[in-house]
């Protein structure tokens, strides 16, 4: 079963007779809703290769967009990138996943994207949604389990406890879970 994202924007190349040599990568808020981290806007964003883009700009000349150099072209709902923060297409679609027409941008690489545009409200709100989607996904649970324990002495010490010197919850941090007594 196709992705609703992936249906959306093949569907909608389709519409606006977008053809490209290398498949697209997708990015931005078709991205982040891909991964479940958010509902995405009507726009709809693309990076492509050198090649496509030069293609696409010379079909498109009045409708190039140009961003502190990260070049571009907007079609209907689409805007489609030559680069980002000048980082370009063969390095954003590193272990991006095939999608078959189009390519869908890694969480690495999102999160990048996300870095590089910290500073606009958005893009720092995004960011916090990608930092909790590694968390959920990648954290090790028994290490959370554990540190979840010492809680009150993370608090009480601004979250650094030397020496395994737990007050309030009397565990060591060897992993155990064995009560210690304090240190006198």
């Amino acid at each position: 079963m196709i992705h609703p994202v992936i249906e959306t924007v093949v569907r909608r190349m389709g519409e606006c007779g977008l053809h490209f040599a290398s498949p697209p990568l997708v990015i931005g808020g078709m991205a982040m809703e891909y991964y479940g981290l958010r509902k995405s806007g009507a726009d709809i964003d693309l990076v492509i290769s050198a090649g496509d883009y030069d293609r696409l700009a010379a079909a498109y000349p009045d409708a190039r967009k140009d961003i502190y150099g990260d070049m571009g072209v907007v079609i209907a709902e689409f805007e489609i990138w030559r680069s980002i923060a000048l980082l370009d297409y063969a390095f954003l679609k590193e272990d991006a996943v095939d999608c078959g027409d189009v390519l869908m941008v890694s969480p690495d690489r999102l999160l990048l994207m996300r870095v590089c545009a910290m500073e606009v409200e958005k893009y720092r709100r995004d960011l916090e949604l990608v930092k909790n989607w590694y968390y959920e996904h990648h954290r090790n649970p028994a290490f959370l389990a554990e540190a979840e324990t010492h809680i009150p002495d993370y608090e009480k010490y601004h979250g650094v406890i030397l020496g395994g010197a737990y007050e309030a919850s009397r565990h060591d941090n060897t992993g155990t879970g064995k009560e210690t007594k304090p240190a006198e």
